[in-house]
């Protein structure tokens, strides 16, 4: 994968795809390549952003901190995705915590370059808009999901969510390693409660198990299940 903005296939994914050749050559002498740890905080909740992040490989973690000191995971972004742009155009701190769930390369676009563009290039702000209303809904759809589905329905879902934008590995397992934790935190309930219902869709035939791997074995009946019949 090329470092050089202008060859990037990753840009194809972001808003950097209506970008002038002129202007990916002043992000590229302006950019800096950052490797992230898994495991590694790339920014914390309540941080005032100095520019945007774009996810080049890795997969991470969006989360906030309950009053009770519990995380809730948010969202997963994988590679392609822009990170920190909402903050940037609505001049707030962050939200929301980064963790990455592997070893990532992100770029770091100083903020001036995003606002810059944003001002000047009507695709380009359009594209980063859409990208946020995007975000929004995502967001929406949650809230209303947690309200409305229980445990064993959103747990059914969200197997299937990571199936869709995570992909398969070469043997057929979601590619992403997510603790039981991490699932529990995604779908709002108790570690204990997952690692039962995992077992229980596991004796049902819904999916199949690998220490922390999982596969999807019957994805219609698992679609039925998030349905809620």
């Amino acid at each position: 994968m090329s470092a050089n903005c202008d060859h990037c296939v990753i840009r194809e994914l972001n808003a950097f795809n209506s970008v002038s050749t002129e202007d990916l050559s002043s992000i590229n002498k302006n950019k800096k390549t950052i490797r992230i740890k898994k495991g590694e905080i790339l920014f914390e909740e309540g941080t005032a952003l100095k520019g945007v992040y774009c996810l080049r490989s890795g997969k991470c973690k969006l989360t906030k901190l309950a009053p009770n000191g519990k995380e809730q995971i948010v969202r997963f972004i994988k590679k392609g995705e822009l990170i920190g742009h909402r903050s940037i155009i609505s001049d707030s701190v962050t939200h929301l915590t980064i963790t990455a769930l592997e070893d990532m390369d992100v770029c770091f676009v100083p903020k001036g370059e995003i606002l810059d563009l944003f001002k000047r290039n009507g695709d380009f702000s359009l594209s980063l808009t859409k990208s946020i209303c995007a975000d929004l809904d995502e967001a929406n759809s949650s809230i209303a999901n947690m309200a409305q589905k229980n445990v064993k329905e959103r747990l059914a879902e969200s197997l299937l969510f990571f199936d869709r934008i995570f992909g398969k590995d070469s043997e057929g397992y979601i590619s992403v390693n997510l603790t039981r934790e991490e699932i529990a935190n995604a779908i709002g309930t108790a570690t204990e409660s997952t690692i039962r219902l995992l077992s229980e869709f596991k004796k049902d035939g819904y999916i199949s198990l690998s220490g922390r791997r999982i596969k999807i074995e019957d994805p219609v009946k698992l679609q039925h299940l998030a349905e809620g019949y």
